[in-house]
Formats: C-alpha cells, structure tokens, sequence
C-alpha cells in the first residue's frame, strides 16, 4: 500500500502558508491540517478563513504527528526550522518548504536530512504571490496557473518518497505545473525572474516617495496624475521587507549581478534618450513581451 498525505502541518500561516491549506481543502484533501504561526494572530486568521483545523501551541509536536510539513516563513526561518526539526522527524515523515532561494536550503537538507532514520526533504518554491502579506490575504485559487518549482529530494526513500510524489500531485491539482530545477540555476533564474522586478519596484517607489512625500500636496498632485503605469511599477514596493531581507541575504551574488546589469542599461538608456539607440531598446523590449500571454501568472 503506498503511503499518502493524511495529516499535514503548515509552519507559517501568512499568505502563502494559509492559501495553501485553502487550496488543499478546495481540491478535495479529507485530511488533517494542522498551523503553527509565530504570531498567533495569524494562526487563529488562518483557522477563522478555514485553511486549518487546529493551531498547535507547539510547532514541533505538531511536525511529528504529521505525515508531511510544509515550512511557509522567509528563509532563514525555514533555515532554523529544519535545523530544530531534523532530530525530531523519522524516515515516513517529508518536509517541504515553499523557500524563495533554494541553493542554501538544499545545501542544509543535504546534511540533515534523508539516511538512516530521517526525514526525507523537498526543496519547493511556488512562483505565485501578493505584494500584501498576512492570513487575510490567502486565496485557494493564489497558485492556479503558477509554476511550482522543485529540486531533488534529500534522502527521499520509502514512504517519504511516496509523499513527495503524493504532494507533486497535489501541487498539480492546484492548478499548477511543476517543474524540477537545480537549486543553483533556480536561484539565478529568480534573481531575473523576480527578484530583481522587486528591487527595481521598491527603488521607484522609494525615489518617488523621497521625491514627493514630505509635503501632502506634492503627493496628492503626483498620485492624482499617476495611472495605471504608476500603480503597475510600484505595486511590488507594496511587499513585505521581512521576507525579501531574508532573499537577498541568500542570493546576494545573482541579485547584485541582475542590478548592476541593469544599472548599466538604465545609464546606456539615459545617454540615449534623443539618440537612436533609444528606438532599438524598446524594439528589444517588445521582443521580449511577446512572449508573454495575457493574463500570465505574476511571478514573485
């Protein structure tokens, strides 16, 4: 008989961590589902909106008596966790994370995780989000045509093997498509992909704030003749520094090379701005919209 997920605990109950146990129960999971937040607010929001059933006073307990843990926190976070639970865990138990870099959390699985009597682990990271954090804001349908990314499993075998695919396939049935990926390359990919929209968000909307924020009526002005532009480019800078401190911290290299390439072409663009290379930078760039459809996933 293979082993499926029948109890599931979810460390974090903000946004991604609730939006998953929404998700689950949406698409159909009779089981178990047990929170654990940090922040008990969060824990009782998350079991008001229905995402679990109980909020456990003690994360560890609630890990054990669980077939699969699900680590939703910013990174170092789920570093710390994985360190706190690895002696806690037996071999029929998968954790999982939903981590925005992965090199360092697959670098750490590998050495507690998987061999004689462990857990097995597998590095995830759901390419879906909201620029507003918090219980409140999770949504059962937040990973429908997302891409949810996965690397290899540490030390997976047995029935902590067959959770892993148990929990791909619930994964799938959110609406999502997996996808396996070096945790290397994931996190020079993100870099591009999504970390660096969010610091090019968060430096617009922190220049403008510095240029038009100290007084009401040079706010009010700008706010009243800004669109859909405005809003679009500083809708990131919206987002939570608890979470991205922590990405930056792990993917400090790919992110500081994505900027200063971009710094490089923000300086070729304002030397050009009455040139003609200023032609061939927006042909470039509609190029590269092209191949995204309407209504794309937005990547976070």
């Amino acid at each position: 008989m293979s082993a499926g997920i029948e109890r599931v605990a979810i460390l974090g109950t903000g946004l991604i961590g609730a939006s998953i146990g929404l998700a689950l129960r949406a698409h159909g999971f009779g089981g178990a589902i047990t929170g654990w937040d940090r922040d008990p607010e969060e824990a009782g929001e998350a079991r008001r909106r229905g995402a679990v059933d109980d909020v456990a006073g003690d994360a560890a307990a609630a890990a054990r008596g669980s077939n699969l843990v699900v680590l939703a926190m910013p990174v170092h976070a789920i570093l710390d966790w994985m360190e706190k639970l690895a002696p806690a865990l037996g071999p029929e138990q998968l954790v999982t994370d939903v981590g925005s870099t992965k090199r360092v959390i697959a670098e750490r699985a590998a050495a507690l995780y998987g061999g004689p009597g462990r857990a097995g682990f597998l590095p995830g990271h759901p390419m879906a989000g909201k620029e507003t954090s918090g219980a409140a804001a999770a949504d059962a349908v937040l990973f429908g045509g997302a891409v949810w990314l996965f690397c290899a499993a540490a030390g997976a075998t047995g029935a902590a093997a067959e959770r892993a695919a148990a929990w791909r396939g619930w994964v799938e049935r959110f609406g999502c498509r997996v996808a396996e990926v070096d945790p290397g390359r994931h996190d020079e990919l993100c870099a591009w992909a999504s970390h660096l929209p969010q610091m090019a968000a968060t430096a617009l909307a922190a220049v403008l704030e510095e240029t038009f924020g100290a007084a009401a009526e040079s706010r009010a002005e700008l706010r009243g003749v800004g669109g859909r532009a405005l809003r679009e480019m500083t809708r990131l800078g919206a987002s939570p520094f608890s979470m991205w401190r922590d990405i930056a911290h792990t993917n400090a290299a790919p992110i500081a090379a994505a900027l200063e390439a971009l710094e490089q072409r923000l300086a070729r663009m304002r030397r050009e701005l009455t040139g003609p290379e200023l032609r061939e930078e927006f042909a470039r760039a509609n190029r590269f919209r092209q191949d995204f459809a309407p209504g794309d996933k937005t990547i976070t």
